[in-house]
């Protein structure tokens, strides 16, 4: 593709960047085919090659609209476009750069700027979210639906593991995570535990940054980064063999640390190393498959359908290693049709899409329900959240049920 970007742009981090990704695309639409806002809509600018043009054509000084922003912002990031390219184009990172400079260009309305900023400075605060979501839970039967599919019911975490051990590894505790879903992160601590890792959580650690960043608060998605750089850096001196993550989505953007804060001095260096020890569970656990098998094989007899999300099976090209764990321990796990798919909840898109987020959820409900499954595991916590909410079938995180087999094992 060729570009000729303009003055504002070009001379720019984030023009040569952009530049660079324009120019490795070769319009040839196979991203279409798996788009789910194309299959959904049917609009050429409701899919990748369609958004593609329309960022090109803003970093090129064209004005752009408000209808050029709600084609940019229909975008799930679901970065299924980037594991079916042939040339390797690095759409994440492009409409990232493309939503930032037309919200610069475009304002949103009072209502949509109000819904937003509450979004970017709430979630990403755990003393902002916990007394909110405690609240909501309290009241949970009075809320209408729509409320209620964004609060899930109140759960206990369980015991957290107080055994020293010398392998040590870090544990992101993240924002939204421990209130919503507390049980996810203690077992987790329970399963190594049992495998004689001590799982370490660093106090001043948050929020990964990916709330604000795909909120296009670019500024304040890198100083979060700095802060998790800041807490884990002394364990990681100390010796940390790896930074585990359990939700996926997390585990994307600290994964991307390094390039992020490459153009930062002061922690380009540091956020490599982070980034290159941050590695997702299912990364992790595959070592410990032996270990797991002896102590809990033919113990699980659920029939388990299983969502990889998009974060991990697109945006860390992470594919079949859930699976391989649970078939490892003896799990009967199940794919369902068009498991490639978004379910809709892509962070804060269900929330300022919502139409959209339902129709996919509702889809991918239906395909995960027709595998008969007593249970759906998932690796997000907004995927977790969001399918649970249209459907009975119990949904977890896929770590919990490992945990509460080895609980039953003794």
């Amino acid at each position: 593709m060729q570009t000729n970007l303009a003055d504002f742009i070009k001379d720019t981090r984030e023009g040569q960047e952009a530049d660079a990704i324009l120019r490795s695309c070769v319009h040839c639409g196979f991203c279409t085919a798996t788009c789910p806002t194309y299959q959904l809509l049917g609009d050429e600018l409701d899919g990748p090659r369609g958004r593609i043009y329309l960022i090109k054509q803003v970093l090129e000084g064209k004005k752009p609209t408000a209808k050029t922003q709600l084609h940019l912002d229909r975008c799930l990031t679901c970065r299924n476009c980037e594991t079916t390219c042939p040339s390797g184009v690095q759409y994440g990172r492009l409409i990232d750069i493309g939503r930032k400079v037309v919200e610069d260009q475009v304002p949103y309305s009072f209502a949509t700027n109000l819904k937003r900023v509450a979004l970017r400075e709430v979630l990403p605060r755990k003393w902002l979210f916990t007394p909110a979501m405690k609240a909501g839970q309290m009241v949970r039967p009075l809320l209408p639906k729509s409320l209620q599919n964004k609060v899930p019911r109140k759960e206990d975490a369980g015991v957290w593991p107080t055994h020293q051990h010398a392998r040590k590894m870090l544990l992101l505790d993240g924002c939204v995570q421990p209130t919503m879903s507390p049980n996810i992160n203690a077992a987790t601590a329970r399963v190594f535990d049992a495998l004689g890792v001590q799982l370490v959580v660093a106090p001043k650690a948050g929020c990964c940054g990916a709330i604000r960043h795909h909120l296009n608060d670019h500024d304040g998605a890198l100083n979060d980064m700095r802060r998790n750089i800041d807490a884990w850096w002394p364990l990681v001196q100390a010796g940390a063999e790896a930074i585990v993550m359990t939700a996926s989505g997390c585990g994307t953007t600290v994964k991307d640390y390094g390039h992020l804060l490459a153009h930062d001095a002061a922690y380009a260096e540091k956020a490599l190393q982070i980034s290159a020890l941050t590695k997702d569970l299912s990364e992790i656990l595959p070592a410990f498959e032996a270990e797991l098998q002896s102590k809990l094989n033919g113990k699980i007899s659920k029939r388990v359908a299983y969502h990889p999300p998009c974060t991990l099976q697109h945006g860390q090209q992470i594919r079949g290693k859930v699976e391989g764990v649970l078939r490892a321990v003896g799990v009967d796990v199940q794919l369902c049709a068009d498991s490639h798919l978004c379910c809709g909840s892509a962070g804060t898109y269900s929330v300022l899409q919502p139409e959209l987020s339902y129709q996919l959820r509702d889809k991918k409900v239906a395909h995960l329900e027709a595998t008969k499954p007593d249970m759906i595991v998932s690796a997000n916590i907004g995927c977790l959240t969001h399918i649970q909410s249209g459907t009975d079938t119990p949904v977890k995180h896929w770590i919990e049920l490992i945990d509460k087999a080895l609980s039953t094992a003794h």
